[in-house]
């Protein structure tokens, strides 16, 4: 018995590999495109550092004319959970990632490069299993999984390193013919590959984030087809990534110590392998100690948890885009009206070390992104979160046009309001504008400088009888502000009482705040002028009496 006949008994079915050279040609893409993707297991909900590689991935594909495509690796069919496909693509899609080519729903993909989904390219990876046992480089295991674990228990006892190698690779050795007779006998076995690494000869290997790392050869020979016919990660990925022109593999650090292996396995198909670039995860500070995001610990950990809180989609996005290339910020800064594609993202220019993940910063990145909103879109965007997580919010927002103007106050400025950073906080950054929702009680107010009932009462009184007008532009109605701290006794600026502060009572900016805080019971605000345009004269001239009562 020969290699090809031993192929032949074990994939009796299986296609010459070149009809898949052929069926997958060569991509017609421009010099230097990037073609990559998110290769994700169904397994669960999307973690955010899925999310990262994805916009990563995506990222470094559009800027050069490339691919982006979404591949489903679900090899493993115990840890598979139901619609975990539709979760995967449903998170991309809301997050505007959605892929060039793929998987788009739980079973249909677009693309001529599929199927996108591993367990439906069974036969393919036969094809190229085939091959390697034609060419002498696989080989049937028979090893129980008892063996396999009296070899672990007896290499730990030993302290000398774990696997599948050298003399611990006791299948490696048989005869063709042993193979073929045991085979024959119905003896149940997976597909190894044959290494020719040696654990005491280094590989060089620069990686597109990490730069240049050494490791030792792979000598395991590990196995590449299971027991169900199905692929390892590491065989499926070699022969998906050749076939479907795959340029670069980008992917979580956690599999750097892998390289070796995977080049070995792209040299010894004759495959060309595609550069590497490993992503350190997104780590947490737990009590002073830095660890990944972990699934069970951290509700953060989850995309859909930012959706729960109402965090905007793009903010998500800007946030990552902050922590995956430091000069974003800067680019930000100098380019506030840009969408994030013009921003030149650079894979080379990603942290070596982990980026630390931050609730705060994160939280201030949305308040500037919501900052740049139009009422429109805060109102649309507040409705669909409100549907799902506060009927309160819902009903406040029943009044759309009304509920516009309160959202468009300070809107559409060079500086516009940076009072909302998430959805959740819409309700109580709105709502002392709702009749139904204020109550005014001058005992629960504090007004800084100004706390005698009588003098809030004369604030109030005088500004109601003599200065208040609505048809008042705004430069107009600050001159009255200012006329009737002056007529109180208060400094017409802020700078003539800092100058002789016992000349006078207060400022002008004191006035403002005992009329601040009967209209809206707050002494933060957006622009007062214009929350008095929104509620009106009967609205304000009622506050106003009702406070003072």
């Amino acid at each position: 018995m020969d290699y090809k006949e031993l192929a032949n008994l074990i994939f009796p079915d299986a296609k010459d590999i070149s009809y898949y050279e052929e069926k997958y040609p060569e991509r017609n893409l421009p010099e230097g495109a990037i073609v990559t993707r998110f290769a994700p297991s169904p397994t669960g909900y999307v973690h955010i550092g899925g999310l990262y590689q994805s916009l990563v991935a995506k990222m470094s594909a559009k800027k050069t004319g490339g691919v982006f495509f979404l591949r489903i690796e679900d090899t493993d069919q115990k840890r598979k959970v139901e619609n975990g496909v539709t979760d995967i693509v449903n998170s991309l899609k809301v997050f505007d990632m959605a892929p060039d080519e793929g998987m788009i729903s739980e079973t249909e993909w677009t693309g001529d490069y599929g199927p996108y989904i591993q367990s439906e390219r069974k036969e393919i990876y036969q094809a190229y299993a085939k091959y390697m046992i034609e060419q002498g480089k696989a080989y049937p295991c028979f090893c129980t999984p008892e063996q396999e674990e009296e070899r672990n228990k007896l290499q730990l006892d030993a302290k000398i390193r774990p696997g599948y190698y050298g003399v611990w690779a006791k299948c490696r050795n048989l005869t063709l013919d042993e193979m073929a007779e045991k085979i024959k006998a119905g003896v149940p076995y997976v597909i190894r590959f044959k290494s020719t690494g040696r654990e005491d000869r280094k590989i060089k290997h620069k990686d597109v984030i990490k730069g240049n790392v050494e490791f030792p050869e792979n000598d395991q020979d590990v196995v590449i087809i299971k027991g169900d016919g199905l692929p390892t990660y590491h065989f499926a990925h070699i022969v998906d990534d050749h076939l479907m022109k795959t340029t670069h593999v980008i992917r979580s650090d956690e599999w750097l110590s892998s390289v070796p292996l995977h080049l070995q396995l792209f040299h010894e198909m004759g495959f060309k392998a595609p550069k590497y670039a490993h992503i350190s995860p997104i780590m947490k500070n737990d009590n002073g100690n830095k660890r990944k995001l972990s699934k069970r610990k951290d509700p953060e950990a989850a995309v859909s948890y930012y959706s729960e809180l109402g965090v905007p989609n793009s903010a998500v996005k800007e946030y990552l885009l902050n922590i995956a290339n430091s000069n974003f910020e800067i680019w930000r800064k100098q380019n506030p009206d840009k969408e994030i594609e013009d921003f030149d993202f650079q894979l080379n220019k990603m942290s070596v070390s982990g980026a630390l993940f931050d609730m705060v910063k994160l939280l201030d990145v949305s308040k500037n992104v919501i900052s740049k909103y139009s009422a429109e879109r805060i109102y649309n965007e507040s409705i669909e979160w409100a549907k799902r997580y506060d009927n309160e919010l819902l009903e406040l927002l029943n009044n759309k046009e009304y509920s516009l103007k309160v959202l468009g106050i300070e809107r559409g400025k060079a500086k516009p309001r940076r009072d909302i950073s998430k959805w959740s906080d819409v309700k109580n950054c709105i709502e002392y504008m709702y009749d139904d929702k204020f109550f005014a009680n001058t005992d629960e107010y504090e007004f800084d400088k100004i706390n005698d009932k009588e003098e809030i009462k004369k604030i109030l009184d005088l500004y109601l009888e003599k200065y208040f007008d609505l048809s008042d532009d705004q430069t107009t109605w600050f001159g009255k502000i200012k006329d009737l701290a002056e007529e109180l006794g208060y400094a017409r600026e802020v700078k003539e009482y800092k100058a002789n502060p016992e000349a006078y009572k207060g400022h002008v900016g004191d006035i403002s705040t005992v009329i601040r805080v009967a209209l809206t019971t707050r002494h933060n605000t957006p622009d007062l002028y214009e929350i008095m345009q929104v509620l009106g004269k009967e609205e304000v001239e009622k506050r106003i009496q009702d406070f003072i009562g």
